[in-house]
């Protein structure tokens, strides 16, 4: 069977990241009422060129030496979202902002979808 990435090239991993975003997005707005949480963003050009192998960074030699977690291949490309009117119990998630944001990323999802 062919690697969907060899495949399709950058399309694959564009709607992979676009997936990553989204999800990232749907955090956010589950935790809109959490205090403290920090709402976060991931920068698709940091992303795409981290994925692309174009930037540097540290290699695994083993599989032990993989970070677990929903987001550990992406955490150079995660930022933290700053918010315009934070809330008295810390929570910087703005819900119309997050709302606008998932929005636009699943217009992007779809627009990268239909390039496959």
């Amino acid at each position: 069977m062919s690697d969907p990435t060899a495949l399709f090239g950058i399309h694959a991993r564009t709607l992979a990241l676009r997936q990553d975003r989204m999800q990232v997005l749907a955090t956010n707005l589950a935790n809109a009422d959490t205090p403290g949480f920090k709402a976060r963003d991931l920068d698709f050009a940091a992303a795409l060129e981290q994925t692309s192998g174009r930037e540097a960074g540290l290699v695994a030699t083993a599989p032990r030496h993989l970070v677990s977690g929903p987001d550990a291949g992406l955490q150079p490309a995660l930022r933290w979202r700053l918010p315009t009117q934070p809330s008295l119990d810390g929570n910087t998630v703005e819900t119309h902002v997050e709302q606008a944001a998932f929005a636009q990323a699943a217009l992007e999802y779809r627009a990268s979808l239909s390039f496959l």
